[in-house]
């Protein structure tokens, strides 16, 4: 039974992998001037979060592998950060599986995550920034408007619709699937 669990695993890994490198080639993308964001590009790493932090930290370093072939370094670094978010998010749920059995702890939760995984593309963006590696438009408009508005304030926005995409996909694959998850069931 183990080596069957083994297998389901690594094929869902390997699923969820593949979905995470194909959303940013094909994905609709959000402009808000100078920053983009990739609808849904973190949905394949919140359901890896869901189900062990092995399937999450691989899931996060092989979807980074879709940015690096179709955006910019700094953008394809943004991805790479989200080792950290996907790591301690799925951890934590490791450790409390029920942590998303009521409404408002899934919100904290959410949240959360959100503000770990925009601290760290901030701080890679900040990088960049004061690197001169930014594209004119971020200078323009200064520090605090582009990277702490629309990289830190904007990222926390986009994941947690993208945790709230996650958690509805999430649901009734809970009850088809049967795989091993740290997340048993999410209450509606």
């Amino acid at each position: 039974m183990k080596q069957r669990n083994k297998i389901q695993l690594m094929t869902v890994s390997a699923l969820l992998s593949a979905i995470g490198i194909m959303i940013p080639m094909f994905a609709p993308k959000i402009m808000v001037e100078p920053a983009s964001f990739t609808l849904a590009s973190h949905v394949p790493i919140f359901i890896a979060m869901f189900i062990s932090p092995y399937v999450a930290v691989a899931v996060a370093l092989i979807s980074a592998f879709g940015f690096f072939i179709t955006f910019p370094l700094v953008v394809a670094l943004r991805a790479f950060s989200h080792i950290v978010f996907a790591t301690i998010g799925a951890f934590m749920l490791k450790k409390n599986g029920k942590l998303l059995s009521s409404a408002k702890s899934t919100a904290l939760f959410g949240l959360f995550v959100s503000i770990i995984h925009a601290g760290c593309e901030v701080g890679v963006v900040t990088f960049f920034y004061w690197g001169s590696g930014m594209t004119s438009a971020y200078y323009e408009k200064g520090y605090l408007f582009t990277v702490i508005g629309l990289v830190g304030l904007g990222t926390v926005i986009h994941s947690m619709i993208d945790f709230a995409i996650a958690l509805f996909v999430w649901n009734p694959l809970q009850d088809i699937v049967t795989i091993p998850a740290s997340v048993k069931k999410i209450q509606r």
